[in-house]
C-alpha cells in the first residue's frame, strides 16, 4: 500500500491525504496486534506458558494447581496471555508506523537521533520484564502471603493472579522507557539535560510514588525493586540528553564555519 499519493511529498500532501495514510498506518498496527495474539493464544495453550509465570508463586501453594470459579475463566486466561503477548511483539511494528507516519515532519538529525532509541527501547523493556518476573514479583508475592498467616489460609484465584502478573510485567517494562521518552524529546528540542538535572527533586519523589505504586510491599522492597533502577535510568536519560546537544553544538559549529573560496 502506498502512502504517497499523487507522487506528492509529505509536506505537500493535503489533509485528507494525511488522514488516509493515519489510518492504512492504524489498520497495519491493528492486523499485527491481532495476528500476533493468535500465534499467542496458539502458543499459551500449546506451551507451558501458564506453568512459567505459575513458577514464582508455586512454592507459596499449597496445592500444585490455581483454581478458577467460571468455567469460562481458563478461555478467558488464555486469551489475556495472548493479547498480552500479542501486544508486546507487535509493539516494535507500532514503533515503526508511529515512525514512518512522523518521521517526514522531522529533521534528518532528528530522525538519527530517534531511530536507534527505538532499538534501545526494545532492550530496556526487556530489562524491565526481567527484573520483575526474577525479582519483583517473587518477593511481592512472599511479602503479601506474609500477613495474618496463623488466621487466614490463601485460596488464590487463577483469574486474580495472572492478571497481576500481566500488570506487573507490563508496567515494569513501560517504566524502563523513560531514556527512550527522554531521548525522543531532547531530540526534538522539548527538553534539556540541564531541565532535568535542575528537576531531580521532583522526578525523584514522583519515581517513589511510582515504585510504592507498582511494587506492593513495604518502603525497602519498593525501594530496592524499583526505585534504584529507575534514579539509574534517569541518570542515563541525562547522559542522553546531553550526548543530543553536544551532537547538535558541533553541527551548529560545523554550519557556522565559512565555506572555503574557490581557487583561481
Amino acid at each position: 500500500m502506498k502512502f504517497r499519493f499523487a507522487g506528492k511529498s509529505p509536506a505537500e500532501m493535503p489533509f485528507l491525504d494525511h488522514l488516509e495514510e493515519l489510518r492504512w498506518r492504524i489498520l497495519w498496527s491493528l492486523t499485527a496486534i491481532v495476528l500476533f495474539s493468535m500465534i499467542g493464544f496458539v502458543v499459551v495453550t500449546k506451551f507451558n506458558v501458564i506453568g512459567v509465570l505459575m513458577r514464582p508463586i508455586t512454592p507459596h501453594l499449597g496445592r500444585t494447581r490455581l483454581i478458577y470459579l467460571a468455567i469460562t475463566d481458563p478461555f478467558f486466561i488464555s486469551f489475556k496471555l495472548a493479547l498480552a503477548m500479542g501486544l508486546v511483539v507487535a509493539s516494535p511494528i507500532v514503533l515503526y508506523q508511529i515512525w514512518a507516519f512522523f518521521a517526514p515532519a522531522l529533521t534528518t538529525k532528528e530522525r538519527r537521533a530517534i531511530v536507534p532509541s527505538l532499538y534501545l527501547g526494545v532492550v530496556l523493556f526487556a530489562a524491565g520484564v526481567a527484573l520483575a518476573y526474577f525479582v519483583a514479583l517473587p518477593w511481592t508475592i512472599q511479602f503479601m502471603l506474609g500477613f495474618q498467616t496463623q488466621s487466614l489460609e490463601p485460596n488464590i484465584t487463577a483469574g486474580f493472579y495472572f492478571s497481576f502478573v500481566i500488570k506487573l510485567l507490563l508496567a515494569f517494562g513501560a517504566m524502563f522507557e523513560m531514556p527512550v521518552v527522554i531521548l525522543v524529546l531532547s531530540a526534538m528540542g522539548l527538553v534539556t539535560s540541564r531541565f532535568l538535572r535542575s528537576k531531580w527533586r521532583y522526578a525523584f519523589a514522583a519515581m517513589v510514588v511510582v515504585s510504592a505504586l507498582i511494587t506492593p510491599g513495604d518502603a525497602i522492597t519498593a525501594t530496592v525493586i524499583l526505585l534504584g533502577p529507575m534514579l539509574l535510568l534517569y541518570e542515563l536519560s541525562i547522559a542522553l540528553a546531553k550526548l543530543v546537544e553536544r551532537g547538535r553544538a558541533r553541527a551548529a559549529r560545523s554550519d557556522a564555519l565559512p565555506e572555503p573560496e574557490p581557487s583561481p
